[in-house]
């Protein structure tokens, strides 16, 4: 406890939920305020925007199914993220995890022969093999080296970047797209199916709600969950205990990686049909997924309900350049509000200001 004057300040170990979503909701309300001064800024009266994006989103089908679609990869990287900071092991890489799904995912769809349904199956499978393969280095380097996992999983986000760019330019170019830097279209078998009049491809969002499940039994009741738990409360803890560190963390970087894997396949599959630059592919889902992760406070089918949250944000963006003539990086402005207002709360939930009785 700390004294300030006639008030006391005291640490709460443990914050009650209703707490921790109070003090949540009033942080992502402040960056919906600060927001409003943005748009006047722009010259566009905050009730006029807000009103607008909506109308835009919630008011027809069309803008339903986008949230949705948005959500989809936020969902998956999303998950996969929980699990990996439930364990503290801090990967900041389901960008470039995302990217390489969608790259062994193009490579299937496109030269691997396979046909019929069997296609779509191995698209998945080599996408979640992928992530979790590129996940998988900076987990061991961090266990085996000591190697800061923070820094190697962001710049493997870089190397997968230019892995996608140095295809789409040269090998993998497609000569029936007229020089444009992509690949050819995906055969027909390789398309996911769409829900009527949106562009929600349904498998993907199925397999971002049953891992969702998966990992929440995972943690919740497996001696593997409580293997996590330890590790993220206490790596000295877990030693004692005779847990295996390397096994648990690259098995948890596996997961996490092969679930935005998916979120990569999901991409090209569901709905460019095709490989092209990486800021097409993904619009900063993995990044975002960041704070998807960090609201879901640990908890994976939470993480369903804040994908959709920011799949909101992601489909205002497209409102917001459409209909009031806005840079669509005002959505990563968004993003970036928000993250900033969660983080500086989060004093507020493991602290209480009191005043000291009897004292002036």
């Amino acid at each position: 406890m700390r004294r300030i004057g006639p008030f006391a300040v005291e640490y709460v170990p443990n914050p009650g939920k209703l707490k921790v979503l109070g003090v949540s909701l009033g942080a992502i309300l402040l960056g919906l305020v600060v927001m409003a001064f943005i748009f006047w800024g722009y010259g566009v009266s905050p009730v006029h925007a807000y009103a607008t994006i909506f109308r835009g989103t919630f008011g027809s089908r069309f803008g339903l199914g986008e949230i949705v679609r948005r959500a989809i990869p936020l969902m998956l990287c999303g998950v996969g993220l929980v699990l990996a900071f439930r364990a503290l092991f801090w990967n900041i890489g389901a960008e470039g995890q995302l990217l390489v799904g969608a790259i062994v995912g193009t490579g299937l769809a496109l030269y691997s022969g396979i046909h019929g349904p069997w296609l779509l199956l191995a698209m998945f499978l080599g996408g979640f093999a992928a992530g979790a393969l590129w996940a998988s280095i900076p987990a061991l380097l961090r266990i085996l080296l000591g190697v800061n996992d923070v820094l190697t999983t962001l710049m493997l986000n870089y190397v997968a970047m230019y892995i996608v760019q140095y295809l789409i330019y040269g090998p993998w170019r497609g000569p029936t797209m007229r020089g444009f830097a992509y690949t050819d279209l995906f055969p027909d078998n390789a398309w996911l199916p769409l829900i009527p009049r949106t562009n929600v491809h349904w498998p993907t969002l199925l397999a971002g709600v049953l891992l969702a499940v998966i990992f929440w039994v995972l943690l919740s009741r497996t001696r593997f969950g409580y293997e996590v738990r330890v590790v993220g409360q206490s790596t000295e803890a877990a030693r004692y205990a005779g847990i295996s560190m390397l096994r648990t963390i690259v098995l948890v970087a596996a997961l996490s990686g092969g679930a935005a894997g998916l979120a990569g396949v999901g991409e090209v599959a569901g709905i460019h049909h095709r490989l092209l630059e990486p800021f097409q592919v993904s619009m900063g889902y993995g990044y975002t997924a960041i704070i998807v992760a960090w609201l879901a406070r640990g908890s994976p089918l939470v993480a369903i309900i804040t994908a959709l949250f920011f799949g909101w944000i992601f489909a205002s963006g497209d409102v917001i350049k459409t209909f009031l003539h806005m840079p669509f990086q005002v959505t990563s402005v968004f993003n970036g509000l928000l993250l900033f207002f969660l983080i500086g709360s989060e004093v507020l939930m493991y602290y209480r200001i009191r005043l000291r009785r009897g004292e002036a």
